[in-house]
């Protein structure tokens, strides 16, 4: 009977269609119904077995959880090959490795009973256990996972050593779900109503102001939004430079891993933007009315979510400040400046007109006073014209900025570099002539690395 069921459980398994976010997930209830061989350690006169039984457990984390199991041996007595029966019950510990794979492997250790159920006449005994293996789980689909164990149990018992060998189907249920699986976009056609202006993700200057740019090294407690002790020092590097110049504004942004539901991550990260705002407001006097918080929960990764480290990389806050000051009144450069410069160019050249000159020499003068910092040129333009086509124009007036500014101040070659972005990250629609004006237009990136 049990081989027919084994057979159709099989079957049944075979049928069903993989899927690719399969995984080991945080704040799941498992169960495993199992069936395999146990072996008696000399002395308990039982033969090896068939077994068969059920494990419950809980993930706690996407590494750690634990599990209570209960299973049943038909075996038989060796002194007078009768039926007898051995029963096991009791709890343990797992540690899954590569939790976000399919093919997930795991430790587990843990404590039990025994009780061996011997044939009429003889004296049933009942014994504790320890016990400790390993064991793989294979996920067929986000909620099925084929299951094998081995297990050591030393039975308390003059330390008889029992060893158990088993085969399962994984049933996984609730807890937050794995991401879907990417779909490739669709062609667009041939003409649509452009979709809402997303934000790009390096924050845009207004005319005639810059913005320091920075991300700040915050860790938080579990679903927290305080900020803790050890990162005032990161928080002061906002509050300290907004009190130097009160004029500046700032958005404070919140970002999060992808574990746990979109919704909630909105949530948490717009609080922890929030606390830090708080923080700004309590501690630096800053007029709340100069600071906003934003949460973009898991929707803008700087790195994949493949590792703890590369997660912990995307739970972060960064702070955008606007700085409607000019570049000469700046004494101590923050980490980063995005600029905007007010360049335009002729119908498909990249030559820069003596109008903008002035403008460029602001930064050249910048970067001379400060010879540590480096820059990248951005090119962007409007939709009109092929894609191809906009991204060579735009890298060509990029590259044509970074030649002016080595051959006319000097500035080293090393230190620039230029990058074409044709129209993949427009600020405003391309259906107006002052929209895509908007769009054709020169970004610059200042990484400003200078000793204290």
């Amino acid at each position: 009977m049990k081989a027919k069921l084994i057979s159709l459980l099989v079957l049944v398994l075979s049928a069903i269609p993989v899927s690719g976010m399969a995984q080991n997930r945080e704040g799941t209830f498992n169960l495993t119904p199992y069936v395999g061989g146990y072996t008696f350690d000399g002395g308990q006169e039982l033969e090896t077995g068939l077994t068969s039984g059920i494990r419950a457990g809980y993930n706690f984390t996407r590494h750690v959880g634990g599990e209570l199991s209960f299973g049943g041996t038909d075996t038989k007595y060796d002194l007078t090959g009768q039926d007898a029966d051995a029963y096991r019950y009791g709890g343990e510990l797992l540690y899954h490795f590569v939790p976000e794979q399919r093919l997930v492997p795991f430790l587990a250790a843990g404590v039990g009973g025994l009780t061996r159920d011997y044939p009429p006449g003889i004296q049933d005994e009942t014994y504790l256990y320890a016990d400790y293996g390993a064991g793989l789980k294979y996920f067929i689909t986000d909620w099925l996972a084929l299951r094998g164990d081995v297990r050591h149990l030393i039975v308390m018992d003059g330390g008889r050593s029992n060893l158990e060998y088993t085969m399962g189907v994984t049933f996984q249920m609730g807890g937050a779900q794995p991401p879907p699986e990417p779909v490739p976009a669709p062609e667009p056609p041939p003409v649509v109503k452009e979709p809402p202006v997303e934000p790009i993700p390096v924050p845009e200057p207004t005319r005639e102001t810059m913005k320091y740019c920075v991300t700040l090294d915050i860790e938080f407690d579990i679903d927290k939004a305080i900020v803790r002790k050890e990162y005032h020092n990161e928080v002061a590097k906002v509050g300290d430079f907004m009190k130097k110049y009160p004029t500046t504004t700032a958005v404070i942004e919140g970002h999060t891993d992808e574990v746990g539901t979109a919704e909630h991550n909105m949530e948490l990260s717009h609080r922890r933007a929030e606390g830090v705002v708080d923080y700004l407001v309590a501690n630096f006097g800053i007029d709340r009315s100069r600071l906003s918080a934003k949460g973009y929960g898991k929707s803008r990764p700087k790195v994949p979510n493949g590792t703890d480290e590369q997660r912990q990389a995307n739970r972060r806050i960064e702070a955008i400040i606007d700085c409607a000051i000019d570049l000469k009144d700046i004494e101590q450069p923050p980490e980063r400046l995005c600029l905007t410069l007010k360049i335009e160019f002729d119908t498909d050249s990249a030559e820069i007109k003596s109008d903008y000159h002035e403008e460029l020499a602001r930064v050249a003068s910048y970067m001379q006073k400060y010879p540590t910092v480096t820059g990248v040129v951005e090119g962007h333009t409007d939709d009109v014209g092929g894609m191809d086509y906009n991204m060579k124009l735009s890298r060509k007036r990029a590259e044509s900025v970074v030649n002016y500014l080595v051959e006319t101040f000097g500035i080293d070659r090393s230190r620039l570099s230029a990058k074409g972005y044709g129209p993949t990250r427009r600020i405003a629609y391309n259906t107006t002539p002052e929209g895509r004006q908007k769009n054709r237009r020169i970004n610059m990136i200042l990484d400003c690395v200078v000793p204290k």
